[in-house]
């Protein structure tokens, strides 16, 4: 029996821990004007982000096609994968989950299981790190979707938004709906949960909406993992990691870990946050 993890480039997994745990990761799509880019293979990350102030119309993002999710599939059966466990954004948030879902049906060589992590970025990354790891103890499949299921309800992704300019030029928001808020500079504290996306706070400054967000991760203490994310902007990640280390695992090093442009494209540069799986009782 082996076990293999695919994930989308949404799960923000740092390179060398999908390597070491031999996730597959296909990439989303960020649409730039007439032309479609790979994340991670056609455009990196910095290149664009140094370039989101100036594209005109603004990027918007696509799932994979359907034959990669397939494709995938098929090679690592031809590799010996015997059975595919599947992981992706969430599916009332992203069109990635049904391409996946489209892809394992047309796949023939390999049994293919479908899982909606109900999360974005790390909080699908962290879920997927645990199945890997309990694919490599050698778990059952069976018993890696039961214990992922435990953890989904208990997982969430906090997040400060620096500017709603994306949010609203994304089409994702309407002024509407937060005031003026460009005007008064509000800073939304966000939390996502079972696939969706609540606004906790609206803070005027950023200082008062970083620590509405601490105290809002502080009442979902202890956790089993937590890690920093961010929009391009790593200084303000790493100052956060020193501001919270109350929340860290004792003895552990936490992930800083940077969201890729099909979520960052949404969110917008200067976003930091937690992605977090509260410790349960097993």
């Amino acid at each position: 029996m082996t076990i293999k993890i695919v994930v989308d480039s949404g799960c923000d997994i740092p390179p060398d821990i999908a390597e070491a745990l031999d996730i597959t990761s296909i990439p989303l799509y960020v649409v730039i004007g007439d032309k479609s880019f790979a994340e991670g293979v056609d455009i990196s990350r910095q290149q664009f982000y140094d370039n989101l102030p100036s594209y005109d119309p603004y990027p918007t993002t696509a799932a994979p096609p359907v034959g990669t999710f397939t494709e995938t599939y098929e090679r690592l059966a031809a590799a010996g994968a015997t059975e595919i466990l599947s992981m992706h954004l969430s599916d009332a948030l992203s069109n990635t989950f049904n391409a996946a879902r489209l892809g394992a049906e047309a796949a023939e060589s390999v049994s293919v299981r479908l899982y909606d992590t109900e999360q974005i970025t790390l909080g699908f990354g962290l879920l997927a790190i645990c199945a890997a790891e309990a694919a490599q103890a050698g778990h059952t499949m069976d018993e890696i979707v039961a214990m992922l299921d435990a953890r989904v309800k208990h997982t969430r992704v906090f997040g400060m938004i620096d500017t709603l300019e994306s949010l609203h030029r994304g089409g994702r928001v309407s002024w509407a709906q937060f005031g003026i808020g460009s005007l008064l500079q509000i800073k939304p504290v966000m939390m996502i949960t079972a696939g969706k996306i609540s606004i906790e706070a609206k803070v005027r400054t950023r200082k008062r909406a970083i620590k509405k967000m601490q105290e809002m991760v502080s009442a979902y203490l202890p956790f089993e993992r937590i890690a920093v994310i961010h929009v391009n902007a790593p200084e303000a990640a790493a100052q956060l990691r020193e501001e919270s280390k109350a929340f860290f695992p004792e003895g552990e090093t936490p992930i800083i870990q940077g969201v890729g442009p099909a979520i960052g494209t949404h969110l917008g540069v200067g976003a930091v946050g937690f992605a977090a799986i509260s410790a349960i009782n097993e």
